[in-house]
């Protein structure tokens, strides 16, 4: 995973080895073992090739495309969850991760936003209602 993640990560940043290597003080065969899978970086070097590229050291290392509907990495704070099916009353299910990572539960109030040229946005109540009367606030 490492490795294929690390060379599309480079190529989709039009990098070279050589340009990766100076940018994590190492020399370009380190970089073409990693991305070959022969060795691995250490912890050091995987913190700064996550900012290089700003992903999240997790997905650096354990992201697959195949579980993730082919696509790539996405950028650190953002995140794929995977499709989910509209019922016949308009419901919807919020996959589990998305749920525990935004800590919804049971019962939550949920606020969908919509916007016709860039699609529809879930928050948590709380959090919309908290916005609002800090603009109400503010004027």
């Amino acid at each position: 995973m490492f490795s294929e993640n690390l060379t599309k990560l480079r190529k989709l940043n039009k990098l070279t080895q050589e340009d990766v290597a100076e940018k994590v003080g190492v020399t370009r065969q380190a970089v073409a073992k990693w991305e070959a899978g022969e060795t691995l970086p250490d912890i050091e070097r995987c913190r700064v090739l996550a900012g290089l590229f700003d992903v999240s050291l997790d997905d650096l290392a354990n992201y697959e495309p195949q579980e993730n509907m082919g696509l790539g990495l996405p950028p650190k704070g953002k995140h794929i969850f995977g499709m989910v099916t509209v019922g016949e009353k308009g419901q919807i299910v919020i996959p589990a991760k998305a749920r525990k990572l935004f800590g919804i539960s049971p019962g939550d109030g949920l606020v969908v936003l919509g916007d016709e040229s860039q699609g529809l946005a879930i928050l948590k109540s709380d959090y919309f209602l908290e916005l609002a009367d800090a603009i109400r606030q503010e004027n």
